[in-house]
């Protein structure tokens, strides 16, 4: 346990930074599992908007310091290399 004031605030902190960089990164397995499932679908319009949202919540976690902007960076073009092998146009 924490003994300071400054080491008590350090923390609480970190308690939420936790919790936020969960639902994040939570967001994030969530959006690249249903860009899956969009992909064994072969929808085009479907396999769109869950591309879009897998790139948005990566985006969104690299701005916010989840995770860092190179890891974001290769999912991101592990995804469109995904696409690329199903040959299908968007």
């Amino acid at each position: 346990m924490p003994n300071t004031a400054s080491a008590k605030k350090k923390l609480r902190q970190a308690i939420k930074r936790t919790i936020r960089n969960r639902i994040v990164k939570a967001s994030i397995k969530t959006a690249v599992k249903k860009f899956n499932e969009a992909l064994k679908s072969k929808d085009a319009e479907t396999i769109k908007i869950a591309l879009k949202n897998a790139i948005k919540a990566l985006d969104k976690a690299a701005a916010k310091g989840v995770i860092h902007k190179n890891a974001a960076a290769r999912k991101k073009s592990s995804l469109y290399r995904r696409l690329k092998e199903q040959n299908i146009a968007i």
